[in-house]
């Protein structure tokens, strides 16, 4: 299978990669910057795109180390809140005695580890009590672990929400919105004291049948057998999970990356400039990124099957037919939890629509609980990430959060 030549190549070029890692950094040493290391710099930065080609499947760190929290500094340690062979429910724990809301913040199983969400739990940290949902990779999971779909992930949700407590929220990035808004329906019919106060869903494919994306329809291109058939693999034997049935990582990172295939070209040329003209911002600032980027995780295959089929497929939930462990899911039961629906302008994997879906099921929640927002100049990334996700969209999270709160 394609897992295994996969793996023999990684394994095979691993020694070079880490050649030319090392002995990338030993000729910048050299470097003066001047013309007559010109020489030196060329080597250096192609030595330089040879390291940085390869993928990783670990997680790399949050790196979290202090915080702000008002006027004074305060330590901040990553504990285990709880856990299971799946994943753990890693808490930021802060050195300061001020009551903070408690949030979870429910990364997505999408290829990527939970540190894809660094920049939102950096900008929570402040104000929060902030917990995440740290994903395991599925190759390092045994097999004896049991199975992973729809049903378990809702499972953790609420088992994690428990963990919280009463008057704790959730804040869903992407693919989780669905199994989130689930989790909270479930919770709020049984009139669970741990159901969150507020619920944010970000970007997240409530009703996939609003202005299809491409990655829509290549969900509809075929029936979930060929999935099965043509994406599912067997983790090697050598790993702790050899033998599950795995969406490897590696298919993931290349289907992203081939919907941008021009764009990963051009930053890969831009770097050997970087490195060339001595630019060590923007040439870190690279190396930064790829090394989130290209550290992959395989998903369960019973995940990957089920989603494409309940979410993109069967749209279960936008139609009223979803159902956890056979019993229905009633989004018109959450009465008390605030709800925000944030969107992205510019967002081609959820269009604008497709997470705003969630308010309409939510027809239990009287409006003035629910808040829209449209972040008209941001792509999917941009809702979770950056300039805009700190000053445009976090201050919506923090008044559904704490409304009525004192402006900082």
């Amino acid at each position: 299978m394609y897992y295994q030549l996969y793996q023999n190549q990684a394994d095979l070029m691993a020694p070079f990669r880490a050649a030319a890692r090392g002995f990338g950094g030993v000729l910048r040493q050299f470097d003066n910057g001047g013309p007559e290391t010109f020489g030196v710099r060329q080597a250096a930065a192609t030595l330089e795109l040879m390291a940085g080609g390869g993928l990783t499947h670990m997680r790399p760190p949050f790196g979290f180390t202090t915080v702000m929290v008002g006027n004074q500094e305060v330590k901040v340690e990553e504990v285990v809140a709880d856990s299971t062979p799946f994943g753990n429910l890693l808490h930021f724990r802060k050195d300061t005695e001020v009551p903070q809301p408690k949030v979870l913040v429910v990364a997505p199983m999408s290829g990527h580890f939970a540190t894809l969400l660094r920049g939102t739990v950096q900008v929570l940290l402040p104000d929060n009590d902030v917990y995440i949902t740290d994903w395991a990779n599925a190759r390092d999971i045994p097999a004896s672990a049991g199975r992973f779909g729809m049903d378990e992930f809702t499972d953790h949700v609420m088992r994690f929400q428990r963990v919280l407590g009463p008057d704790s929220h959730v804040l869903a990035v992407c693919q989780p919105a669905v199994p989130v808004l689930a989790a909270v329906a479930l919770m709020a019919e049984d009139k669970d004291p741990a159901t969150p106060a507020s619920m944010t869903l970000m970007a997240g494919p409530i009703d996939t049948r609003i202005r299809p994306t491409q990655v829509n329809a290549l969900a509809l291109e075929h029936d979930v057998k060929w999935f099965e058939q043509n994406l599912i693999d067997t983790v090697p034997w050598r790993f702790q999970g050899g033998g599950r049935k795995v969406y490897p990582g590696i298919t993931q990172i290349g289907a992203f990356i081939s919907m941008n295939l021009d764009r990963h070209v051009k930053a890969h040329a831009d770097q050997y400039r970087n490195v060339m003209g001595g630019d060590s911002v923007r040439a870190d600032a690279h190396r930064k990124f790829y090394d989130e980027y290209l550290a992959v995780m395989d998903l369960p295959a019973e995940f990957y099957l089920e989603t494409v089929k309940s979410v993109f497929q069967d749209h279960d939930l936008a139609l009223g037919k979803a159902t956890w462990r056979g019993r229905a899911v009633k989004p018109e039961m959450i009465t008390d939890t605030r709800l925000l629906v944030v969107e992205a302008g510019k967002d081609d994997i959820c269009s604008v629509g497709q997470t705003q879906a969630a308010a309409a099921l939510c027809s239990g929640l009287p409006e003035e609980m629910k808040v829209y927002h449209l972040q008209a100049d941001v792509g999917h990334y941009g809702v979770f990430n950056g300039r805009r996700w700190a000053s445009e969209i976090y201050p919506l999270v923090r008044d559904i959060i704490q409304p009525g709160r004192a402006p900082a």
